[in-house]
């Protein structure tokens, strides 16, 4: 087979940060992250859910990067991109992220896409911040999200979200104080997304600066992005 490509594929937060199953901090998910990882293509479709931060497109990148370094080709589609949505001769995983937003245009383009790549045997994982039954959608793309393995996902308790920040920051190569932890864990969003973010311009800016990361540098770094 030709080199792996992605359609589509978000980038990465971070410099080389690569989303894969040994990089996710399972916490309360371990479940999902288990069958994801020993799943066996195709295989029925799986559905993820929950709040922002709970790791369900970490998940699916993880998944489409395992068939990529096995050769294979994914596709990708978010709730804003534009339709149609074709489904490509060799792909062998159709991915469609953020459901609870697609609007009549993209839930028609779903619909078609989840019952082709069903026919051609092309394995179907999607994610949304609902389980199925709760999405805003028409009921025949509902029941396909629903129809196979549907894992609700958690936010990390502050022990986990904790330690996830330890080992992005040790992996980077930097030194998180535990004021400094505690200030972003109480004074910003606390979804493992926006954390990351956070960490990665406080990393720039500490570089750039040449200066350890305090909470009077987080505080500078705030000021001169509002400036």
């Amino acid at each position: 087979m030709g080199a792996p490509t992605m359609q589509q594929i978000p980038l990465a937060i971070g410099p080389e940060v690569m989303a894969t199953f040994d990089s996710f901090l399972p916490g309360p998910n371990a479940a999902a992250c288990e069958h994801l990882k020993s799943l066996e293509l195709p295989a029925a479709p799986v559905y993820l859910w929950g709040p922002p931060g709970s790791g369900k497109t970490h998940l699916l990148r993880a998944l489409a990067h395992r068939q990529q370094q096995q050769g294979m080709r994914v596709g990708w589609f978010d709730a804003a991109d534009p339709v149609p949505w074709p489904l490509a001769p060799d792909w062998s995983l159709v991915v469609i992220d953020r459901c609870e937003s697609l609007d009549a245009d993209a839930q028609h383009a779903a619909f078609a896409l989840f019952v082709e790549a069903s026919t051609q045997g092309v394995q179907v994982a999607a994610a949304g911040s609902l389980p199925p039954v709760d999405l805003p959608l028409r009921d025949d793309l509902r029941t396909r999200l629903g129809w196979g393995h549907v894992f609700a996902l958690q936010a990390l308790s502050e022990a986990e979200t904790r330690a996830a920040l330890r080992r992005e920051a040790d992996r980077r190569g930097i030194f998180l104080s535990d004021e400094v932890m505690g200030h972003l864990l109480t004074h910003f969003a606390r979804d493992m997304g926006s954390l990351m973010n956070l960490l990665d311009r406080l990393d720039h800016f500490s570089l750039a600066r040449s200066r350890a990361i305090t909470v009077p540098l987080l505080r500078a770094m705030l000021a001169e992005e509002r400036a």
